[in-house]
C-alpha cells in the first residue's frame, strides 16, 4: 500500500470510529463553568483536550468515555487499571476514569522534574469535568446516540452566568496526601457510579437530562477537581 492510500485508509478508520462513538461530553462553557468555580486559576484552558482531539484523533479520543456494560459497578480498582490504557488508540471502549489519574500522574512527574507542566493538569480538569456527563458512562447504544448531542448541550448557553448554579450543588471531598491515588481513585468510582445510574435511568425513561440533574452532576465535577487542586497545589 502506498503511502498515499495509507493516511487516507487511516484517517477513514479514524473518522468510521470517531463518528461511531460519543465524540463530545459537556460543550466548552460548560467545561470552563467547572473548572472556574473550583478554583481552577487557568480555568480558560479547560477545554483544551477537546480541542486536541481535532488533529490527534484517537490517541485523545478514548480518554473522555467509558462505555460501561450494564452490570458492572465502577470500583476503584476499575479505575486505577484503565490508567494504563492513558492515551491508548485502539481502546474502543474507552478509559476516562484511567485517564484522570494518569493525566495527574503526567502533571506531577513533569512538575517534579521543573518542567512546565500545567497542560497536563489541564487535561486532567477536561477529563474530570467529562466524569459527570451520564451518557459518557454507558454505552453508547440508539438511546445514546439519540440524546447525546443535546444531553452535552443542556445547560451550555447559561453555565457561565449562573456559576452560582454550580456552587449551590458542590460539597466537600477530602483527599489526603499519603493516601492520593487510592482517594482520587475511590472518588472517581463513586462519581462516575452516579453518573452511570443517572444514564441508565435516563435511557429507562428514554428522556434527556434536566437542567437541574445537569448542575447536579457538575456539581460533583467540580467538587472533585476543587479537591484534587487543593492537594496538588500545596
Amino acid at each position: 500500500m502506498s503511502y498515499k492510500y495509507y493516511v487516507q485508509f487511516t484517517m477513514f478508520i479514524v473518522v468510521i470510529c470517531v463518528t461511531a462513538s460519543p465524540s463530545f461530553a459537556w460543550h466548552d462553557e460548560t467545561h470552563l463553568a467547572v473548572a472556574k468555580v473550583a478554583g481552577y486559576a487557568k480555568w480558560y484552558n479547560a477545554v483544551g483536550a477537546d480541542i486536541a482531539k481535532t488533529k490527534s484523533g484517537l490517541v485523545e479520543f478514548h480518554n473522555h468515555f467509558s462505555n460501561n456494560s450494564e452490570g458492572r459497578t465502577i470500583t476503584p480498582l476499575l479505575v486505577l487499571a484503565q490508567a494504563e490504557r492513558y492515551n491508548k488508540p485502539r481502546d474502543k471502549d474507552g478509559h476516562l476514569y484511567g485517564a484522570i489519574v494518569a493525566a495527574i500522574r503526567k502533571y506531577r512527574s513533569v512538575k517534579e522534574e521543573g518542567r512546565y507542566a500545567e497542560y497536563h493538569l489541564d487535561f486532567a480538569v477536561h477529563y474530570m469535568a467529562d466524569l459527570s456527563q451520564p451518557l459518557h458512562n454507558i454505552p453508547y447504544d440508539v438511546f445514546n446516540r439519540s440524546m447525546h448531542l443535546t444531553s452535552d448541550a443542556v445547560v451550555e448557553e447559561e453555565a457561565l452566568a449562573n456559576l452560582d448554579k454550580i456552587t449551590a450543588k458542590m460539597y466537600l471531598i477530602t483527599i489526603h496526601t499519603g493516601s492520593f491515588e487510592e482517594d482520587l481513585a475511590t472518588e472517581i468510582a463513586r462519581i462516575a457510579e452516579l453518573s452511570r445510574q443517572l444514564g441508565l435511568k435516563l435511557a429507562v425513561q428514554k428522556r434527556n437530562i434536566t437542567k437541574e440533574e445537569a448542575y447536579i452532576q457538575l456539581g460533583h465535577s467540580a467538587s472533585l477537581l476543587k479537591a484534587v487542586l487543593a492537594e496538588i497545589k500545596k
